[in-house]
């Protein structure tokens, strides 16, 4: 199945201030300098909207590079998120966890990578499957 996934609890309590421009950072070509402000971004509002069912994990290794998911990068996961066909999920599946998307159809679910060198998984009966959270944000490394 590949490699595993390191899994991490939230701890929402504390605010995680960061500082931010007031203005929105332009991605065509540069605009004079823009006076700066002071305003503060909660990262934990922003990212994290129901803590206890919420949880990191970092992926290592290479079924979802296709989707731009790549080894080492960080997902912030939310449990309480029913799945849905098409969604990116941390799934749990004969005692292993695994990032795939999910295809639910009236066949069942299906487990589907993001790289042409692993096949699609069907789940079946004999297998011990829970989709464990649905990721809502993804953080790369640049």
């Amino acid at each position: 199945m590949g490699k595993r996934i390191t899994i991490y609890s939230s701890e929402a309590g504390e605010s995680l201030y960061i500082n931010v421009d007031g203005s929105y950072v332009k991605a065509g070509f540069p605009s004079p300098a823009e006076a700066h402000s002071d305003l503060k971004l909660d990262l934990n509002k922003e990212l994290i909207k129901n803590p206890s069912s919420t949880f990191f994990a970092r992926v290592s290794g290479e079924s979802m590079i296709e989707d731009g998911v790549d080894d080492g990068d960080l997902l912030i996961v939310d449990k309480s998120i029913s799945p849905y066909d098409g969604a990116l999920a941390v799934c749990y599946i004969d005692g292993e966890f695994t990032l795939k998307r999910v295809r639910i159809d009236k066949d069942g679910v299906t487990l589907i990578p993001a790289n042409s060198k692993y096949k699609p998984l069907k789940i079946t009966k004999e297998n011990n499957f829970q989709i464990w959270g649905v990721v809502k944000y993804l953080i790369k490394k640049m």
